[in-house]
């Protein structure tokens, strides 16, 4: 690799562009393999999760769960971005055996890597710079002052009213953790339900969980033009039905984008797809020696997901033998509303024509849900035959989706079970504290080959 005139060279075994989960997973990764690993990085360490997504975000929403005041609901944000932040910097990554880099990153002409006018020789890339916020084309939108979860965190103080465009996870989880913290809140959703990619059971708990909290929820509601109405933000939002909504503040949160913008992949011969890095399930790119990890690729946009990726992107970056693979269908989720959605590989409609079974518990049924009095949601395992001994032993676990206050901790037993192929009835037969959360998991499991509490497992529908 040619370094241009007049700039000066650096070299590295493995260059990862990117900072956040998947690219830190990357760099350690290939420096525990004894690899000398070049990290370059914008801005500070740490990425998307730790300053504007999963740790601010979850501590206000458990700020919004005490009813702290704003002020302070606010200031536990930052206070827990910079504890974690903390451990992310240069000189933690640098005892790890891990050079860093701070600059723009672009790859030139026949594959040459550029920082600021540095040339950098390396013959292996993991491009990991993750994702942005979506903005749609709504008229008049480009024109506001408008909120989305990179700078909902810059507010000083609570809005009086806010307007949350788009009813997924994170426009689910700051309508509600807004109307607990005293703002009054409307959600819209452009489709028939928030929550599009979970249960459709899953999206009518949460709507009536939202609208206990006092959040107008309004589906079916695509925006059609947006107009300002003074400087300080405050908008008014045409709906699809002729119907308005007004409100001090508009968070846009419809969905995120690859930052791939000024990364010059078109030089380097790195194809994308609607906005987001094309990559095989080796997590290989286009471009010979390039593989890209996390949001950036498109792929399960979480930051344990991205984590994954970058420890399986460094191994197939640096062994010659190693064709490791990543497989999404194992990797839970989480929604952090009140009660939790957790979601784990497929759902019901998916496995309908595959011979699959559903067992379904509601959470009125589970004692430690009737003891904390927080009985709403439910527990659906998804479970399909084997290929020889079909149903025996309850058959194998396809997916899991589970609403419930704990549910973010419940979804691993399904996860485990569908990670190791084991019986679905190992779930039930595995002794489980008492009165814990984790029981309804055993409950559910045990209709798949029994009938236990009046309940038995169905066939699959759509």
């Amino acid at each position: 690799m040619a370094a241009p005139s007049g700039s000066t060279e650096r070299s590295a075994d493995l260059v990862v562009i990117g900072g956040g989960a998947g690219g830190l997973s990357a760099a350690r990764a290939g420096a525990r393999r004894g690899a000398r690993v070049l990290l370059v990085q914008r801005g500070p360490l740490g990425g998307d999760c730790t300053f504007t997504g999963c740790v601010p975000s979850k501590a206000l929403i458990e700020a919004a769960r005490r009813r702290d005041p704003f002020d302070r609901a606010i200031a536990a944000a930052r206070e827990a971005v910079e504890v974690i932040a903390a451990t992310e910097t240069d000189e933690v990554l640098e005892r790890e055996g891990v050079e860093v880099l701070h600059g723009w990153a672009t790859f030139r002409e026949g594959g040459a890597l550029d920082v600021d006018g540095t040339a950098i020789r390396a013959p292996k890339v993991i491009i990991a710079t993750g994702a942005r916020a979506a903005v749609p084309p709504i008229d008049g939108l480009g024109e506001l002052d408008y909120l989305t979860h990179e700078n909902v965190w810059d507010l000083e103080a609570l809005p009086a009213s806010l307007a949350v465009l788009g009813g997924g996870a994170i426009g689910c989880e700051l309508a509600q953790a807004f109307a607990r913290l005293g703002a009054t809140v409307t959600l819209i959703e452009g489709l028939d339900r928030i929550l599009p990619p979970e249960d459709p059971d899953a999206s009518a708990v949460i709507t009536e969980a939202l609208r206990a909290d006092g959040v107008d929820v309004r589906t079916g509601q695509p925006v059609s033009r947006v107009d300002p109405l003074d400087p300080k933000g405050a908008v008014r939002l045409h709906l699809g039905d002729g119907s308005t909504v007004e409100a001090d503040r508009l968070l846009v949160a419809v969905g995120r984008a690859g930052a791939i913008d000024g990364l010059g992949l078109e030089a380097a011969g790195i194809r994308t797809e609607r906005g987001f890095v094309t990559t095989d399930d080796t997590l290989t790119t286009s471009a010979k020696g390039v593989w890209a990890v996390g949001d950036v690729t498109g792929r399960l946009q979480f930051t344990h997901a991205a984590d994954e990726m970058g420890r399986i992107a460094a191994a197939n970056a640096l062994s010659r033998s190693s064709r490791a693979r990543f497989h999404a269908d194992a990797v839970p989720w989480v929604t952090f509303t009140d009660p939790e959605v957790a979601h784990v590989g497929s759902l019901e409609a998916d496995v309908a024509d595959r011979g699959g079974r559903v067992a379904y518990l509601p959470m009125s049924e589970v004692d430690r849900a009737i003891a904390a009095q927080e009985t709403l949601g439910f527990v659906k395992l998804v479970a399909g035959p084997r290929r020889l001994l079909r149903n025996a032993g309850g058959g194998r676990v396809l997916g899991a989706t589970i609403v419930a206050s704990r549910a973010g901790e419940m979804i691993h037993e399904p996860a485990l079970a569908m990670r190791t192929g084991m019986f679905a009835g190992r779930l039930a037969q595995t002794v489980h504290a008492y009165p814990t959360w984790s029981v309804a998991v055993r409950q559910a499991a045990a209709q798949l080959f029994m009938e236990t509490g009046g309940r038995r497992a169905r066939a699959a529908r759509r």
